[in-house]
């Protein structure tokens, strides 16, 4: 790096702000996937003035700039570019405004979400994105990835949550986007644009995020079947029924056998898949509801249907869900996981063909997810220090993306893109409109600083 621009960015931050000696700088070199790259230095920025400075010097000297909050993405998206620089946001997680007479919360990028739910709770409130990561991901890492979690299928993702932001352009120019009100038409809306992108068109300072009342009441149900198809058929008639549930999630029978190796299911013998089922809303309501929606999961292959009465019984029904991550990790620490989604009918067939793919290519695949939406995560176990088995399961994957856009469905629900799926994308994106994303990647960062080779391929 330039002696000038290092200066400069010394200057931007102020004192203690920058770090340089590559001992220092690892930490900030890699996420939560297994790619990595020193960076040339790490900005610590502390309002929305510092940012828009060391976008400037980046753009000056063309340096890529790379953001980053607490790291807790799985796709390499916030792992730099070789010579780029890192903006950390660790130090902007101030909680500005919670207002509930409006339902808004005025936040900056490095706050917990868990922190905000924590202060959104003493008002009554929560936002709804919930990340599995939620203890330790960040609302600007949420927003880069519009990552949701079990609560979307009733709530929506970070795009249906966000009022507005304030943010930083590649050429170091501060914008604010959207409304504080829950309706606004003027203008583009740049604020769903923005997020989502990675830190490729913008860098948020500021959100403005929409609160919901948290509900009075909730109601848990387990429901498990002999095989997939019945499952799946299970799912289609609960979101076709008035009631939404506010989660809706599925393991498939690999999922239930692996956890099997490890854990006492509680389940019955025979189960080829569950579902696991939330109910919330009014307290005079929500036993009703659970049993509407208990009644849409009944069909000729349920074997048994669970309502937990007290937090006990909660806590029971959830433990095969919760006992399903440290197996795989037991099993597999080095894992493909990947995040996709299909539509909701076509679940089963996905399924279907995902066992086809596992045994063509010799490759253990255990899917689990949020059913509700399709948003399947689909879990290549595999042994990175076995070239033959990496092989294989390269060309398996290629065929699970060939698979999920046969179906009708999207390489990435939560996840994001990053490096992981990049070379995938244009499956899914015609070339029309891989050119529009390009040339509005320019307008907002004509040098193409920010964050660069994320998301989408190069032309």
């Amino acid at each position: 790096m330039p002696e000038a621009a290092r200066q400069a960015l010394a200057d931007a931050v102020g004192a203690g702000g920058l770090l340089t000696d590559p001992a220092d700088c690892w930490p900030y070199g890699y996420d939560n996937s297994r790619r990595q790259c020193l960076p040339q230095a790490v900005a610590f920025v502390t309002d929305a003035e510092q940012v828009a400075a060391v976008v400037r010097v980046c753009n000056a000297h063309r340096i890529p700039l790379t953001a980053r909050g607490l790291g807790t993405g799985t796709t390499g998206a916030t792992v730099p570019e070789p010579g780029g620089v890192v903006v950390s946001f660790e130090r902007m997680s101030r909680i500005l405004a919670i207002d509930p007479a409006n339902r808004l919360a005025v936040v900056e990028p490095g706050v917990v979400n868990d922190d905000l739910q924590r202060a959104a709770a003493e008002h009554g409130f929560f936002w709804p994105p919930d990340p599995t990561s939620a203890a330790v991901c960040t609302i600007g890492g949420n927003l880069a990835y519009n990552a949701a979690g079990p609560k979307a299928v009733k709530y929506g993702t970070p795009r249906e949550n966000t009022l507005g932001l304030e943010a930083v352009t590649g050429t170091g120019e501060r914008l604010r986007t959207g409304v504080m009100t829950s309706k606004g038409v003027v203008g583009y809306d740049l604020t769903r644009l923005i997020i989502g992108s990675e830190g490729t068109l913008a860098l948020v300072t500021r959100a403005t995020l929409k609160l919901t009342p948290l509900p009075e009441a909730k109601r848990t149900l387990r429901a498990t079947y002999r095989d997939i198809h019945s499952a799946a058929a299970a799912v289609a008639a609960i979101m076709a029924q008035p009631i939404t549930p506010c989660a809706l999630e599925f393991m498939d029978a690999a999922a239930i056998d692996m956890v099997r190796r490890f854990s006492d299911l509680g389940v019955p013998d025979g189960t080829g898949a569950l579902l696991m089922i939330e109910v919330d809303g009014p307290a005079d309501c929500v036993d009703a509801a659970a049993e509407d929606v208990g009644a849409a999961a009944r069909n000729d292959g349920l074997i048994e249907l669970a309502v937990a009465a007290d937090k006990d019984e909660i806590a029971a029904l959830w433990r095969t869900r919760k006992a399903l991550s440290p197996a795989l990790r037991h099993v597999a620490p080095k894992k493909i996981n990947e995040d996709v989604v299909v539509p909701v009918a076509r679940i089963a067939t996905f399924i279907d063909g995902l066992e086809h793919l596992s045994r063509e290519h010799a490759i253990t695949i255990v899917n689990f997810g949020h059913a509700g939406n399709g948003n399947i995560h689909v879990n290549l176990l595999v042994n990175p220090d076995d070239p033959d088995e990496m092989a294989r399961a390269a060309v398996c994957l290629s065929a699970v993306f060939d698979l999920v856009v046969e179906l009708g469905g999207t390489l990435s629900g939560e996840h994001g893109v990053g490096l992981e799926k990049r070379d995938f994308v244009d499956r899914e994106l015609d070339p029309v409109a891989m050119d529009l994303m390009r040339a509005i990647k320019r307008q907002f960062d004509p040098n193409g600083i920010l964050n660069p080779g994320k998301g989408l391929p190069p032309a």
